[in-house]
């Protein structure tokens, strides 16, 4: 039942990498992408990637956290690099239904980054 599973997140220290990834567990899916919530925080966009590869960011995290994806395996990508404490949040992926609107989200994953 479960569609979209997450794994990657951890806990690094400022500076440090993570790379996340989320796969779907069905044939096809349109735009994936990825959520952030901070504690007290609104849920935020990330980055979002086209069945295409384009690609759209926050500006928070344009320039170091590239997104990729991998149509064969249904799978999408958040390569999360330099990072601050201010990207602690809990990381949801996002996966757009091919043949009917709506989403499939994924269970989140944590990313704490302290030292």
């Amino acid at each position: 039942q479960v569609q979209l599973v997450e794994s990657g997140g951890g806990l690094v220290q400022p500076g440090g990498s993570l790379r996340l990834s989320c796969a779907a567990s069905v044939d096809i899916v349109g735009a994936m992408g990825w959520f952030r919530q901070a504690p007290g925080k609104q849920r935020e966009l990330v980055a979002t990637i086209t069945r295409g590869g384009t690609t759209k960011y926050a500006d928070s995290v344009k320039g170091r956290f590239p997104v990729s994806r991998d149509n064969a395996k249904n799978t999408v990508y958040l390569q999360m690099n330099n990072l601050k404490p201010e990207d602690t949040a809990v990381y949801y992926c996002n996966a757009k239904r091919y043949f009917a609107s709506g989403d499939y989200w994924g269970q989140g994953t944590q990313v704490t980054v302290s030292s």
